[in-house]
């Protein structure tokens, strides 16, 4: 359950547990789901590209092609007339679905085998059509929940419902039928982000924001239609919604995505809401000792000037020493608290640690110069609207977020679906830095790992890249960590800072990594790389990125270079750990303290094309790499044989 304290509940008005609950929510029937540029510049002109297949090989540079960072471009999106002036979402009040306003470059000429090549085989999507944010996850009687705003009808966003699946290990999902649907007036223009509340008592406790059939943002309830079922198929909407409706000041279409409850001393639950007063972020608290009434606590729990709508707005306990994750409701001992936000202005999802004081309900930030949305990032690449939530079972917290399609919404409806689920993520505090979280991918995805290779103290010179024969490259799991040898020279090359303008951007340091998902031409290639820099008084900073600006030929493919500064610690390796799944590359480093998502569409490096390199194009160091490279097999994530049950 999710909370430690044994405080009562009162069970909503004229419900006894134990008799014949209201009729569910209607459901839609279970249908089972039916279902850049080809010239390369060498980087160092005196090298010429060799393709060979082993470390002794010659070396190879990073090839350079022409400055073509595409953007995403108006596409048609359904067979109705829209305009492109105004994001999918935004006139409905909710965060940017649809990107109409970039390149105008033709659509890359894809073929099917292109578009069934993307599909993931171990992240979770539906079996067809749009998805976005993660929704109340919980587990419950041996089955973990993932609830997801998801359209029935199409590739893009619209009709938000809530979507259903269970798994037994976060990895292999089993679609179940939709839990709700838009059918009241409360929710009449979506079912939208909502979170879970176990109860002492064993209840279930679901809220959820309804964009009204006047299009208001407001807070309703929902519970299990019949607790016994582990599978919680039926849910009962509350009679009374919606139970809350946005209070004086803040804007109809301000007010969304209640967070899991807690409760404090006094024995009443507290939420949080997320808002904004003109350009200031803020997240509110709400009292209430019954889910249904409730009471607006006078002032915030926390507020960050010029940072817009908070939205998704997540709060839960670290312990400052410990590999365990900690209850919502836990509130002493050695902790602190993690707020979060999802900002609706720049679609990051930004954190920050602090102190929370449930006397005045307000958190403070640790360092008010990284609060929230000025500082850390859960992830530094396409990553949004994530939730967490606590794991009774394991006792650790989850992460989970959702990434979207950085292709265009034509070629979203060729394809039949759009945007996915990171790999659920553990949470820690980092208790060596004392200023971040660790994630790490849950260890049931090593069940997915197949045979092995390792490599020891691979030699790659500067400016070389040396090829690792592991036959196909596209469902990855690799460890790799680096070493810097310096070389006798007094040349000095400082490049750009941060990550540059991607792998091809040289320095004295790095950039040194590997190339996933490159062709055997390096035609196309994501370079995932350390850049260390050195300031003039000594200081070293060490930037963890990831380049998209060579990954795919088409040219309507939104590409970029990811990344940020990473602490790395005295008598630390370099180290990354990178899921490849076809379309989605993670990349972890320094044991969690970064972590990237990239999204890649490639035209040549695909099925058995796929590669995997190491390079090195610094100027000024050698690296030597250890890496051991799993083969992942497929989560084969499929419907829930109902008929069978």
């Amino acid at each position: 359950m999710d909370t430690t304290n044994n405080t009562s509940y009162a069970p909503l008005p004229g419900e006894d547990p134990s008799a014949a609950v209201p009729p569910p929510t209607h459901r839609r029937p279970f249908k089972g789901f039916a279902v850049i540029f080809p010239s390369v510049i060498f980087l160092l002109s005196l090298v010429t590209l060799v393709i060979n297949q082993g470390p002794g090989s010659p070396p190879k540079t990073v090839p350079e092609q022409p400055d073509h960072h595409h953007q995403y471009r108006p596409a048609s999106t359904s067979s109705e007339t829209r305009s492109f002036s105004v994001p999918r979402g935004k006139l409905e009040g909710v965060s940017a679905k649809s990107y109409p306003h970039f390149s105008e470059d033709a659509s890359y000429n894809w073929t099917n085998a292109m578009f069934s090549w993307q599909r993931t085989a171990f992240h979770f999507q539906p079996e067809k059509n749009w998805i976005n944010d993660p929704n109340g996850p919980l587990f419950h009687k041996g089955w973990y929940h993932l609830f997801y705003q998801y359209n029935p009808d199409s590739a893009v966003w619209g009709n938000i419902t809530w979507g259903h699946a269970v798994s037994t290990d976060m990895i292999h999902w089993l679609y179940l039928p939709l839990a709700m649907v838009p059918d009241r007036w409360f929710d009449a223009n979506g079912v939208w982000t909502g979170s879970a509340t176990l109860l002492p008592d064993g209840q279930i406790i679901m809220l959820y924001t309804g964009s009204t059939n006047e299009s208001v943002q407001v807070q309703n309830l929902a519970y299990p239609a019949n607790l016994s079922d582990p599978l919680l198929l039926d849910w009962v909407k509350y009679e009374g919604n919606p139970i809350l409706t946005p209070p004086s000041g803040i804007g109809s279409t301000d007010f969304r995505d209640p967070t899991t409850a807690w409760i404090g001393p006094d024995g009443k639950w507290r939420i949080t809401i997320g808002s904004k007063f003109n350009t200031t972020g803020i997240s509110m608290v709400y009292t209430t000792n019954d889910f249904i009434n409730y009471e607006l606590h006078n002032g915030v729990l926390h507020e960050v000037p010029g940072t817009g709508m908070w939205e998704c707005v997540d709060f839960y306990p670290v312990a400052i020493n410990g590999s365990k994750g900690l209850d919502t409701s836990v509130n002493s001992g050695r902790i602190k608290h993690v707020l979060k936000a999802s900002l609706d202005d720049t679609k990051l999802d930004h954190y920050a640690i602090g102190t929370y004081f449930i006397e005045n309900e307000t958190w403070v930030p640790d360092d008010p110069t990284i609060d929230v949305g000025i500082g850390l990032r859960y992830d530094y690449g396409r990553y949004y609207a994530s939730k967490t939530f606590y794991d009774q079972n394991k006792d650790r917290r989850i992460l989970l977020g959702w990434v979207n399609e950085t292709d265009t919404e034509t070629d979203d409806l060729k394809k039949h679906w759009a945007s996915l689920h990171t790999i659920p993520r553990t949470v820690l505090f980092d208790s060596k830095t004392g200023t971040n979280l660790l994630q790490w991918p849950v260890e049931e995805i090593e069940d997915l790992r197949l045979n092995s290779t390792e490599f020891t103290d691979v030699l790659v010179e500067a400016g070389t890249i040396v090829p690792l024969d592991i036959g196909t490259a596209t469902q990855l799991d690799i460890s790799v960590d680096f070493k810097i040898e310096s070389l006798d020279t007094e040349e000095s090359v400082n490049g750009s800072s941060g990550c540059g303008d991607g792998a091809v951007d040289r320095s004295t340091f790095g950039p040194f990594g590997i190339l996933v998902i490159a062709d055997e031409s390096l035609s196309e290639l994501t370079p995932v790389y350390f850049r260390v820099t050195n300031s003039t008084d000594g200081d070293v900073t060490t930037y963890f990125c990831a380049d998209e600006s060579r990954s795919s030929k088409a040219p309507e493919v939104f590409k970029q270079v990811y990344g940020g500064k990473v602490p790395v610690l005295d008598g630390e390796t370099y180290s990354a750990r990178v899921l490849v799944d076809h379309s989605i590359v993670e990349s972890y480093a320094q044991g969690g303290r970064m972590v990237i998502s990239s999204r890649v569409y490639p035209t040549e490096a695909i099925y058995g094309a796929a590669r995997l390199f190491l390079f090195n194009n610094a100027t000024g160091v050698n690296v030597k790499a250890t890496l051991k490279i799993w083969r992942l097999n497929s989560a084969f994530i499929h419907p829930f044989p109902l008929d069978q049950i």
